[in-house]
């Protein structure tokens, strides 16, 4: 049993009693009567002047200050709490013994595995990420409207304006929080800022690897398809890196070794294996790839 001392709304402390494993919600805590809103916890002078006690192991009795009881630990017995002494602790204790019988009300977090309120399955924690923001428009809008207010003194204020919208750069966090791996990002393919990228193996030197990517980026473009070429003269695995951890979808590698068998080398961002495709389906390759 763990006990919490939060502020009043009165100037007073006010407790709320927990099970051990169980955290309090600030929210359904500061809507209790008489609880300070927002939500305060009781500072130690504040603790030591409304119950002589000092933190370290409080506890329930002997407090005669306004109570809430979780309906978790209304109900246990035989319990163990603070002594309201430095690391003393009572065991054994009992409501309607050692503490008046308790009202109990909810007060604590959800936890995963608690009954449904549906009563349907239990629940179950996920992490969410919000998406959208507020944008301060400050007075731009409502001086051209002449959206004014009257103050106390009954004179015209312009407003502050604001409003709460999705955020375009909140919307690329969230989809790379959610697809990524260890070796950068894994972009899902409607917002990638670009569908496919061409790794050239010695692009600079090889003939045939310069004019079939040249032409492989001309037909992917002229086929309305975003394309990337990355003719930089750097190692194959600094480029297989790099394209990686950008995350575009699709990876096409030209390479003398699979050119002179008419083949391109082909991954997806998610896989672990290249594919050997012809070159001169390539486009429509891609085109299938995407549309599944």
């Amino acid at each position: 049993m763990k006990t919490l001392l939060v502020d009043g709304s009165e100037g007073d402390v006010v407790a709320f009693i927990l099970r051990g494993d169980h955290e309090l919600n600030a929210v359904k805590a500061q809507k209790m009567p008489g609880v300070a809103n927002p939500l305060r916890m009781a500072s130690a002078e504040r603790v030591r002047k409304a119950t002589g006690w000092d933190f370290g192991s409080i506890g329930p009795i002997g407090f005669a200050g306004k109570a809430y009881v979780d309906h978790a630990a209304a109900h246990l017995a035989d319990f163990v709490c603070g002594a309201n002494e430095m690391d003393m602790h009572f065991t054994g204790v009992n409501w309607g013994r050692d503490l008046p019988e308790p009202s109990a009300c909810d007060i604590r977090m959800v936890q995963a595995g608690d009954p449904s309120p549906s009563g349907r399955g239990t629940l179950q924690i996920a992490r969410g990420i919000e998406v959208g923001h507020i944008f301060q428009l400050g007075q731009l809008y409502s001086e051209a409207m002449h959206a004014t207010v009257l103050d106390e003194q009954g004179k015209e204020l312009t407003m502050y304006m604001g409003c709460y919208g999705i955020g375009v750069t909140r919307v690329v966090a969230a989809a790379i929080e959610q697809n990524h791996d260890v070796n950068g990002i894994v972009w899902p393919e409607p917002i990638a800022p670009f569908r496919v990228v061409l790794v050239p193996i010695n692009y600079q030197k090889s003939e045939p690897v310069r004019q079939a990517t040249d032409r492989l980026y001309e037909e992917f473009i002229a086929a309305g398809i975003d394309v990337l070429l990355d003719d930089r003269d750097a190692r194959p695995g600094v480029k297989f890196a790099d394209s990686e951890l950008i995350g575009i979808p699709h990876r096409i590698v030209i390479g003398d070794r699979a050119l002179s068998a008419g083949n391109l080398e082909y991954r997806h961002r998610r896989e672990t294996e290249s594919t050997e495709i012809p070159v001169a389906d390539a486009v429509a390759y891609i085109r299938n790839k995407s549309n599944p």
